[in-house]
C-alpha cells in the first residue's frame, strides 16, 4: 500500500470563539498555517462571578450561530458543545487536554482580556501558541521572522514555512544582536545558524543595535507580517509574553504573530542551545517535501516522455560477488520492464567484485557488458569492497544518470529502478536518489517484519545525529538502491569499502546541500542476511568513514593507525579468543580527477 507523506506543519490547530470578537480574517489567516492540517473551533462564553451559568444560554446560542457560519470554511470543524465558565482559561485548558491540538491560536487582545489570561498562565502552556494581532493578510507577499536564537526560534521558523508554503511569500529572517555582546550571548543564534545555511529559501538580515525593540518594529514597517518568538523568561515574570513581545503586539505596524512552545522557557537564556531543536524544522521540511514513493512514478510512458524532453540517457550498474542465485531474476526482470517494453534504461553493466561461482557467466549468457573491478584501471592498484566497483562503474557507464542496485535481492521488481528515476526527472535540483524499504530479517525459514537493517539504527543513523544531524530524516542511509546525476557523481570521493553509501551522502550534504538529496520508498526488501561479525566489521567500517569526513571538515586527524584494525572475539569448541584484522576504510578521489576518465569522457 501507497504511503503518504504528509506536507503540512500543524495537522491540529485549535481556535477558541468568543461574542465579542470577529474571526473571519483570523480563520483566513490560519489557513495559511494549516496547510493540509484541520482546524477546529470551539465556543467560549465567560460568566461573571456570582451570576449563574444558566444566564450564558443566549451568548451561547449566539455563538453557535457564529459557529455554524465560520464552519463553512473547508476544513473546519466545529464542536457544538459551547463552554460556559467562570474561568474560561482554566476552562480551554480542559479542552486542549482533551482535544490535544499541536497548536492554540489566541487574538491579542481580544481574547487576552475575555479569557482573563493569568499573567504566569503561559508558563507552562498546554500546548504550542499562537497570538495574532493586527490585520494578518490572507496571502502576505513579504514576511519577516524575527529571530535571536532563543527557546521559540523553532516554532517561529516552522510557522513562517508553513505560511511560505501556503501563499508562495519571500520569508526573511532578521537577526539583532547588541554590540559589543561577549561571544556566549549570540551562541544561541550561532547553532541556528547553522540550520539557516540549509535554508536558502529564508534571506538574511542582521541588524547591531542596544534598542531590539526599535529596529524590530522599524524594520517590520517594509513587510506585511513578522512573526517572532515570545521573550524567554523565567516562570515567575510579571509578564507572559516578555515586555518585547508584548510592545510589538501594541505598537506593530503590520500584521503580528507571536509564538511559544509548550516547553518552558529557561532560567538562563544564554543556557539555552536551538540548533538542537531548530534542526528539526531542516530535517522535517526536507522529509515532507523530498519523500517519494515508487508508485508516484509507475506511469512509465510518462516517465519516459520526461527522460525524452530532458534528452538524458540512463545508466544501471549493477555490483556483484557471487550472486549466481539471484542475478538471473534481476537482470530479466528490470531488462524487460525497463528496456524492452519501455526504454527508460539505456544500458545495463555487471561490476563485478571477482566473483568465484557462475555470476559473470550468467550475465554474459544473458548479453550484459560484464567488468571485473579489480582489473580496472590497474595503474590505481586493486582493491577489496563495493565503493571500489561504484566508483570504477562510473568509468565504464556512459549515462548521464548513473543507478545501483544490489544484486541479492529475492523479490526484485522494477519498481526498485523506476522509483529511483523518477525525482531525478521531476525536481532538477536533485542530485542523489536514496531508496528505503521494509527489510524482514529472515531467520531459518520465516521472515521476521522490521528486524533488519541492524547496522543503519545501531550505527549510521546514531552517528548521522550526532555529526551530520542535517541526514538524520534519510531512512535507510546504508540502502544499495540510489543513483544520481554523473556531474555530481564525478566530483565526490568514494569509500572503497561499505563506508561508500554514508561517504556519499555526507560529501553530498556537503558539496550541494541537503535539498539535493532525495530518498523513496521501495516497499519491503528480501535479500541474504550477513552473519553478526560481517555487520560489526560493517559498523567498524563506517565509524571510520564519517570520522575521516570530521577530519576533513576539521582539518586535523582523529583517529591514529591503532585505530584502523579491530580486535574480533572468535569462537571454537572448547575456547574462545581474540584476533586481529586490518579494516582500513580507504577513500578514492573523485573520478573527474582521474586522467582516463577525462579522456573517456571528451570522446
Amino acid at each position: 500500500m501507497k504511503k503518504h507523506y504528509l506536507k503540512t506543519t500543524f495537522k491540529k490547530i485549535l481556535i477558541p470563539v468568543l461574542s465579542d470578537s470577529s474571526y473571519e480574517s483570523v480563520l483566513a489567516a490560519t489557513r495559511l498555517v494549516a496547510g493540509e492540517g484541520q482546524v477546529t473551533l470551539i465556543g467560549l462564553v465567560n460568566v461573571p462571578e456570582g451570576s449563574p451559568l444558566s444566564a450564558a444560554a443566549v451568548s451561547a446560542r449566539e455563538i453557535r450561530q457564529k459557529l455554524k457560519t465560520l464552519s463553512q470554511n473547508e476544513h473546519v470543524r466545529v464542536d457544538v458543545h459551547v463552554h460556559a465558565s467562570y474561568n474560561l482559561w482554566n476552562e480551554l485548558v480542559s479542552v486542549v487536554n482533551e482535544k490535544r491540538p499541536d497548536l492554540l491560536i489566541l487574538v491579542w487582545p481580544d481574547d487576552f482580556n475575555t479569557i482573563q489570561i493569568p499573567n504566569d498562565a503561559l508558563a507552562h502552556p498546554p500546548c504550542d501558541v499562537a497570538i495574532f494581532s493586527g490585520k494578518i493578510p490572507t496571502r502576505p507577499q513579504n514576511v519577516l521572522v524575527s529571530i535571536r536564537g532563543g527557546p521559540y526560534a523553532e516554532l517561529a521558523i516552522r510557522m513562517s514555512d508553513a505560511i511560505s508554503h501556503s501563499s508562495h511569500a519571500k520569508i526573511t529572517s532578521l537577526h539583532i544582536s547588541t554590540p559589543g555582546a561577549v561571544a556566549r550571548a549570540d551562541a544561541p543564534f550561532r547553532s541556528l545558524e547553522k540550520v539557516l545555511v540549509h535554508m536558502p529559501e529564508i534571506h538574511r538580515e542582521t541588524v547591531e543595535t542596544s534598542d531590539p525593540l526599535a529596529a524590530i518594529i522599524d524594520a517590520a514597517c517594509r513587510y506585511d507580517l513578522l512573526i517572532m518568538g515570545a521573550t524567554a523568561r523565567p516562570e515567575n515574570a510579571s509578564s507572559p509574553l516578555g515586555p518585547v513581545a508584548e510592545a510589538v503586539l501594541n505598537n506593530g505596524k503590520c500584521g503580528v504573530i507571536i509564538v511559544k512552545t509548550r516547553r518552558p522557557a529557561p532560567l538562563s537564556f544564554e543556557s539555552e542551545i536551538v540548533g538542537g531543536s531548530a534542526i528539526s524544522v531542516l530535517v522535517d521540511k526536507w522529509f515532507a517535501e523530498n519523500t517519494f514513493h515508487a508508485n508516484e512514478f509507475n506511469d512509465l510512458k510518462t516517465l519516459y516522455a520526461l527522460k525524452e524532453r530532458q534528452n538524458v540517457s540512463i545508466s544501471l550498474a549493477l555490483p556483484a560477488l557471487n550472486e549466481e542465485e539471484t542475478i538471473e531474476n534481476v537482470i530479466q526482470t528490470v531488462r524487460k520492464a525497463l528496456m524492452v517494453d519501455v526504454p527508460l534504461l539505456d544500458e545495463i553493466v555487471l561490476i563485478d567484485s571477482n566473483s568465484t561461482d557462475r555470476t559473470r557467466e550468467i550475465a554474459r549468457d544473458l548479453g550484459i557488458p560484464v567488468y571485473i573491478h579489480q582489473e580496472m584501471l590497474p595503474q590505481y592498484g586493486a582493491r577489496r569492497g563495493k565503493g571500489e566497483a561504484l566508483w570504477k562503474s562510473l568509468l565504464v557507464t556512459r549515462g548521464d544518470i548513473v543507478l545501483w542496485i544490489d544484486t541479492d535481492i529475492v523479490n526484485i521488481q522494477p519498481h526498485f529502478v523506476y522509483g529511483l528515476i523518477g525525482p531525478l526527472l521531476i525536481r532538477p535540483e536533485v542530485q542523489l536518489v536514496k531508496g528505503f524499504y521494509q527489510r524482514p530479517l529472515k531467520v531459518g525459514d520465516k521472515l521476521q517484519a522490521g528486524s533488519g537493517g541492524r547496522v543503519t539504527e545501531l550505527s549510521a543513523r546514531p552517528m548521522l545525529n550526532l555529526f551530520y544531524p542535517e541526514l538524520s530524516g534519510l531512512i535507510q542511509p546504508l540502502a544499495g538502491e540510489y543513483g544520481g546525476r554523473r556531474t555530481a557523481l564525478e566530483r565526490v570521493p568514494f569509500s572503497s569499502g561499505y563506508g561508500v553509501e554514508i561517504g556519499l551522502l555526507i560529501d553530498m550534504l556537503e558539496f550541494f546541500g541537503i535539498n539535493a538529496i532525495a530518498q523513496v520508498d521501495l516497499e519491503e526488501r528480501i535479500h541474504h542476511n550477513q552473519s553478526l561479525e560481517a555487520l560489526s566489521k560493517m559498523s567498524f567500517t563506517i565509524m571510520q568513514t564519517v570520522f575521516h569526513k570530521l577530519e576533513r571538515r576539521f582539518g586535523h586527524s582523529l583517529l591514529d593507525e591503532e585505530n584502523r584494525a579491530m580486535k574480533l572475539i572468535r569462537y571454537e569448541p572448547g575456547r574462545f579468543f581474540l584476533d586481529f584484522e586490518e579494516i582500513n576504510a580507504l577513500e578514492r578521489p573523485p573520478m573527474l580527477e582521474i586522467p582516463v576518465y577525462k579522456e573517456r569522457r571528451a570522446q
